[in-house]
């Protein structure tokens, strides 16, 4: 066993134990009727509406490969995008290590639409890209706007936390910048590489930050039941969680999402909030993801088996043509005896050698 692949185990283990561990203390208080009954006091117009912010989110994340797929100079159409982004990324969000789970499947999808594994790596590298270019952003802002929340959790003075906003929001504007006037690729250690144009820069920029806007709007939704909570504190609470994600690599950030949560909204995130936004962004994805993924896997064998049946047709057809234009040759004097001998044991012919002269013919 390689060491790359005793670390990735050693990861996924730690994971799902830090995982189990927080679950189990933001759950160990309360029975499951408990939180069925938490659930069901969110009203249905706050659950419907965190599914549309959710779908919003969803719909954001397909521009995340619709840039990496413009930035490799692919014509890919956006309806294959878009189902390709969907079923990577609900189920890479889900399983946890989502750069490794998703861009396998994105893989698999773009390398049967013609793309190559260099174009998908870069493809995959971008969308990386635009998730921390998005976060920093969200992260910067509300920081500057509502740093006492963030000083908080992170245990710093305000004009600390609002230092780092600014730095965060810093870093996306030289991002662009490095866009604008960097076309040599940019060279680190042994990793080069070549910065998109300003125009997909931006689209990261842009869709990246709504992207975890609506994921912190859906938040905000389920959460505000019992108590008024204002869209910046979801926004911190989230953006929070997701950096505490980011570095335990929890699969799906499951347990650490909810105490994040919990520990920055503190009553204001009911535990049945919290398990309505673990269904909503998470579970009902994956599952439409799931479903979608063995779709397209049965049109892609039916796809093989059609283009398998129709290559063996062609070979039938191009053998039958052949035989049939052989057929048709008239036969010439200068055949060999054997060939135009149907019998082994009938005499052979005669054979003439035309001399150059017309009509003069002599045995051989």
């Amino acid at each position: 066993m390689t060491a790359k692949r005793v670390l990735t185990y050693s990861v996924l283990i730690l994971g799902f134990g830090a995982a189990g561990y927080l679950l189990y203390q933001t759950f160990r208080e309360y029975s499951l009727s408990d939180i069925i009954g938490s659930v069901k006091e969110i009203p249905p117009r706050n659950l419907a509406t965190a599914l549309f912010f959710a779908f919003c989110s969803y719909l954001c994340l397909t521009g995340f490969d619709w840039a990496g797929v413009r930035y490799v100079k692919s014509d890919l159409t956006y309806p294959k995008i878009s189902l390709a982004s969907f079923i990577a990324l609900s189920i890479g969000q889900s399983v946890g290590l989502a750069g490794l789970s998703s861009g396998a499947l994105r893989y698999r999808y773009y390398a049967h639409w013609g793309l190559s594994a260099e174009d998908v790596a870069k493809i995959v590298l971008l969308s990386g890209v635009t998730v921390g270019i998005g976060l920093g952003t969200l992260c910067g802002i509300v920081m500057i706007i509502n740093p006492s929340d963030a000083a908080k959790v992170l245990h710093l003075s305000e004009s600390t936390v609002r230092t780092a906003g600014v730095a965060c929001v810093g870093c996306s504007l030289a991002y662009l910048g490095l866009a604008a006037f960097v076309r040599t690729p940019l060279r680190i250690r042994s990793w080069t590489f070549q910065m998109p144009t300003l125009r997909i820069a931006a689209s990261q920029v842009i869709v990246g930050t709504v992207n975890f806007a609506f994921v912190s709007a859906c938040l905000r939704e389920v959460m505000a039941v019992d108590a008024d909570v204002t869209f910046l504190k979801a926004a911190t609470a989230f953006s929070m969680a997701n950096v505490a994600i980011l570095i335990t690599h929890a699969p799906g950030g499951l347990g650490v999402l909810e105490a994040t949560v919990r520990h920055v909204m503190g009553d204001q995130a009911s535990i049945g909030s919290l398990v309505a936004f673990r269904a909503i962004y998470f579970f009902i994805p994956f599952l439409l993801a799931f479903r979608s993924l063995l779709s397209l896997r049965r049109h892609f064998e039916h796809e093989r088996r059609e283009l398998e049946r129709l290559r063996r047709l062609r070979e039938r057809q191009t053998a039958n043509s052949r035989l049939l234009s052989r057929a048709a040759l008239p036969l010439s004097p200068y055949r060999n005896v054997r060939e135009r001998t149907h019998d082994r044991h009938c005499a052979p012919l005669t054979v003439f050698e035309r001399s150059p002269r017309a009509n003069d013919q002599r045995p051989l």
